[in-house]
């Protein structure tokens, strides 16, 4: 039962986690029973496992993270959101993983679906920071929170998201941030939250693309800004998956250097379950 914020504090260098995506059909449950063994190869400080929109992978969220626990080596921190959810389902969600030894939460708020087709249900809970304080209340849990470098879409204005990110970060343990491409973004959020007393680890996330189309949904449900540049290397080739895949490897170790290079305390790969993807990048940073 260890603690993910333990493992950040104890490293004695930067860590190196993964985010990866329950199954939502016969052929991603084959394809991530296959990719499995090749993640754990790469021996990552921690992975995440999403939560989908309002729910929709509740019971499979919770199934992929106490098998990770119970069947590998990999430790793992389940992704928890207040949407479509009452306070009374939230308990019951935590004390079902404290039950099963799981004790690394990441509280959210929650995504809208991925189709954008209808509004996601608010949950009781209004805020993502209600949550971190339920998850204190329910038990003894490290407990990490969403940082967005360029903002939240939602929010009004960069300074309110940033002031409550630092109220976030007062409970939690530690924030693992949205992907970006421009560093400068992540560092100025590391800089305001400095400004606030606050020097909690930042993860950066980072994403290797697959295709145009995943890149441009994800940023479109994030809010993350893509770079004219970036944009075009992409649409140039995306008729070309192998050369899609390869040039957002390219770009993600870019990234993934620099921010080491800069002082990040960790990179998160923003998997998606490509772990030939994941494979290449560890692969370039010397790892795994």
């Amino acid at each position: 039962m260890v603690k993910i914020s333990e493992i950040i504090s104890e490293s004695n260098g930067p860590t190196f986690s993964i985010e990866l995506w329950p199954p939502r059909s016969k052929a991603s449950e084959i394809k991530l029973a296959k990719a499995l063994p090749i993640f754990e190869s790469l021996n990552p400080s921690f992975a995440s496992v999403t939560f989908g929109a309002g729910g929709s992978t509740r019971e499979k969220t919770y199934e992929m993270v106490v098998r990770l626990r119970n069947e590998t080596s990999i430790e793992t921190m389940a992704h928890l959101v207040t949407a479509a959810h009452s306070r009374d389902q939230l308990k019951i969600i935590l004390q079902r993983y404290h039950s099963a030894g799981v004790r690394n939460i990441l509280a959210l708020k929650g995504d809208p679906p991925l189709d954008n087709g209808f509004a996601l249900e608010q949950g009781e809970l209004k805020h993502a920071i209600d949550l971190v304080e339920l998850v204190r209340e329910v038990g003894d849990f490290s407990v990490a929170v969403a940082a967005h470098p360029e903002g939240h879409p939602e929010s009004v204005d960069i300074a309110s998201d940033r002031y409550w990110l630092a109220k976030k970060l007062e409970f939690a343990d530690f924030a693992i941030s949205q992907f970006f491409f421009n560093i400068s973004d992540y560092f100025s959020l590391v800089d305001d939250m400095a400004k606030y007393g606050i020097e909690k680890p930042i993860l950066p996330g980072v994403m290797a693309p697959v295709s145009v189309r995943t890149l441009e949904k994800m940023a479109l449900l994030s809010g993350a800004k893509i770079p004219a540049e970036v944009h075009r290397r992409f649409s140039s080739i995306e008729d070309d998956p192998e050369s899609v895949k390869k040039l957002g490897v390219e770009l993600a170790l870019e990234l993934s250097t620099e921010l080491l290079r800069q002082g990040a305390p960790g990179i998160h790969l923003y998997t998606m379950n490509e772990a030939e993807t994941a494979y290449e990048i560890f692969k370039g940073l010397g790892l795994g």
